[in-house]
């Protein structure tokens, strides 16, 4: 009993001190350099939330020494790796606004078009049941702009020829998204809606493979509205930019089979 009391008054006395030793904080005393150093190991490790917890720590207690701009950068990273995106925009956001001319800021800008890339929230998802009208292409349209400014700002980038790569990509992606949100109209006999967005996706993307596609739809949604002389202007220029276009003859098998597999 003696000795549970004894036990008892150390611990208040160590809770009054905050030295219990759930409290503890074994980096207290740490340089910043071994707080990084302690940061990239975790990274080695795949230890993304123990990663960040080191980097905060670092930016808190050194806010001005050397490593307090590295490891805002390390931050946006290691959100990203940690499946936290938003987090990891904000950080990169954050370190473009305080650090407009640092020489890794190319980087950061990368990384925020990689961020949004990967965001398979609803934009690059197959989903066969899905409302192609309601899918959200935001993060396509952000990962782009990112991708933008980092070859438009730094043409020496070394990260500048993928950036180009996945804008292409974006761009392509964009524009089969404007037109499966056309088709998914027709489908549902919204013929004007889908002859609009149809041309929309022409209009934003204009040297596109998606362009043959949107054409036909404009095509076969005017002659379903009864407006005879839109669907000979959208076929003239269908002829005129795809002149092999299977969608052309609808009585040929081969364009019927391309149609119906296309819809």
């Amino acid at each position: 009993m003696r000795n549970r009391i004894v036990m008892l008054l150390l611990a208040a006395s160590l809770a009054g001190c905050g030295l219990l030793p759930e409290q503890i904080d074994e980096t207290r005393g740490w340089s910043a350099q071994k707080l990084y150093a302690a940061a990239m190991d975790s990274m080695n490790d795949k230890d993304y939330t123990q990663a960040i917890k080191y980097l905060e720590k670092l930016e808190s207690r050194y806010p001005y020494g050397v490593y307090a701009q590295q490891a805002q950068m390390e931050i946006a990273y290691a959100y990203y790796k940690d499946n936290e995106p938003a987090s990891s925009l904000a950080a990169a956001d954050r370190f473009i606004k305080l650090h407009p001319d640092n020489p890794h800021v190319d980087y950061v800008y990368y990384l925020k078009g990689l961020v949004n890339f990967n965001d398979n929230s609803g934009f690059f998802a197959s989903i066969s049941d899905q409302d192609m009208s309601e899918r959200d292409p935001k993060a396509a349209r952000e990962s782009f702009d990112a991708f933008k400014t980092l070859v438009d700002r730094f043409p020496s980038s070394k990260y500048r020829e993928d950036a180009i790569a996945r804008m292409n990509y974006l761009v392509n992606s964009l524009a089969d998204h404007e037109v499966s949100v056309a088709r998914y109209y027709y489908n549902r006999g919204a013929y004007l809606a889908a002859a609009n967005r149809a041309q929309d996706a022409i209009k934003d993307y204009p040297g596109t493979p998606a362009r043959e596609r949107a054409l036909a739809l404009m095509m076969y949604s005017y002659q379903k509205l009864g407006l005879t002389d839109l669907k000979n202007d959208a076929e003239r220029v269908l002829k005129l930019n795809f002149p092999k276009s299977v969608y052309l003859n609808s009585d040929n098998f081969e364009a019927k089979r391309a149609w119906w597999q296309f819809f």
